[in-house]
């Protein structure tokens, strides 16, 4: 491996992590080579939103993220914010809006991110190759790269090559074997962002209610983990739930959990239903319930859990019955989808290895990990995106 082509940095993986390193480093004038095995870059942008991107969220905060070390994404969060991308996106003239909670999407498609990314390492002189695999990497003064194009060498070594979710993306575990090669410590990895599955049983009870959406507090996690509520939109579906509110509380919970959601969210119910069989106590309980859900849901939950009486017909402990089936409703899944289709990975790169300054290991000068392969995750709503910037950004300015 003696003859390779040099370069200042090689960053390995042309997603939103590796783009936005490439571009920084590039600006500060050193030659920067990025490796992708993919077939184009930024896969994951394109399909991502619905393919509008939701390229940031504006009030992300460390809050938003989990990792076993928590502390670890402020100094880069603060130091790259969702103003700065903003800025970024402004600046090439990209038509975006804001659906809800903070997320900012593209009002055309997640092809103007990437065009936005392509652009600013043109401009930058970044050389980019594709369908590339990697087949060894070694340390010496810097670090020589054996690929499936030749060799290459380079002083700063980084790696952005995302987690194992959405394997037919092209997604793959790695950047976590070069990081067991250069002895670090991977976190426990698994599916985040998901929707959960149930068991055959409760597919009966539910199946007809595929399609189905309704607004819940869904609360999971706790033990040893950290515990977490989200207010958003639950979806029945074929395999289990789904939903923005399911894929939020998915990155808390752990397998044989019960999973607790409110059907009616900031209602007291237990009130509204004695209240409710004082003023009008001819009216079935079906009937009621519909006034918060659809129709075809209230049916189905009198079909399974609560009867339809007449509210003058309920006595106190019926009225304790339904709470019991609506706020909460317990369920413990049976699994979830797995990174099939899942949005993000949980765990990764153990951050104490790393500077959270700059995202380079500190037993290994010249190596930095970013983005998904490290362990940072975000909540849904464009918070990902936005530790992929900010990671980025980190490595960029000092490699």
């Amino acid at each position: 491996m003696s003859q390779s082509q040099a370069y200042d940095v090689i960053i390995i993986g042309a997603g939103a992590a590796g783009l936005m390193c490439a571009l920084t480093a590039g600006q500060r004038g050193r030659r920067v080579l990025v490796l992708d095995h993919a077939n184009k870059v930024g896969k994951k942008i394109l399909m991502s939103g619905g393919g509008r991107c939701n390229f940031t969220n504006m009030f992300s905060t460390p809050d938003n993220f989990l990792s076993d070390n928590p502390h670890f994404c402020k100094s880069a969060l603060s130091r790259y914010t969702p103003w700065d991308f903003i800025a970024l996106v402004e600046s090439h003239g990209i038509p975006y809006h804001e659906k809800k909670l903070g997320q900012l999407f593209c009002d055309r498609k997640s092809r103007d991110i990437v065009n936005l990314l392509l652009h600013e390492c043109q401009s930058a002189v970044v050389e980019i190759m594709t369908r590339i695999s990697v087949l060894e990497v070694i340390k010496d003064e810097g670090f020589r790269l054996q690929t499936s194009a030749g060799l290459y060498s380079c002083e700063s070594l980084v790696i952005a090559t995302g987690g194992l979710s959405i394997p037919k993306m092209g997604a793959s575990g790695f950047g976590y074997d070069l990081a067991r090669q250069f002895g670090l410590t991977v976190l426990e990895t698994r599916a985040g962002l998901v929707p959960f599955t149930l068991d055959e049983r409760k597919l009966r009870d539910l199946s007809d209610l595929s399609g189905v959406s309704t607004e819940v507090e869904a609360c999971a996690g706790g033990g040893s983990g950290p515990h977490a509520c989200f207010r958003e939109n639950l979806l029945f579906t074929h395999r289990g739930l789904s939903g923005p509110a399911i894929l939020q509380v998915s990155s808390y919970w752990r397998p044989g959990e019960a999973v607790e959601l409110d059907l009616f969210p900031a209602q007291a119910l237990a009130d509204t239903l004695k209240q409710a069989r004082r003023e009008t106590p001819r009216l079935r309980l079906k009937s009621l319930l519909s006034n918060w859900l659809s129709r075809r849901l209230a049916e189905r939950w009198c079909e399974l859990y609560l009867g339809n009486p007449r509210l003058a017909d309920m006595s106190d402990k019926d009225v304790e019955d339904v709470i019991a089936y609506c706020q909460p409703w317990q369920l413990r899944p049976s699994g979830t989808e797995g990174y099939r289709t899942a949005e993000v990975t949980l765990g990764g790169v153990d951050t104490r290895q790393l500077s959270s300054q700059t995202m380079e290991c500190r037993s290994v000068s010249g190596l930095y990990f970013i983005g998904e392969v490290v362990d940072v995750t975000g909540h849904l709503g464009g918070h990902n995106f936005q530790w992929a910037w900010a990671s980025g950004r980190a490595a960029g300015e000092v490699v």
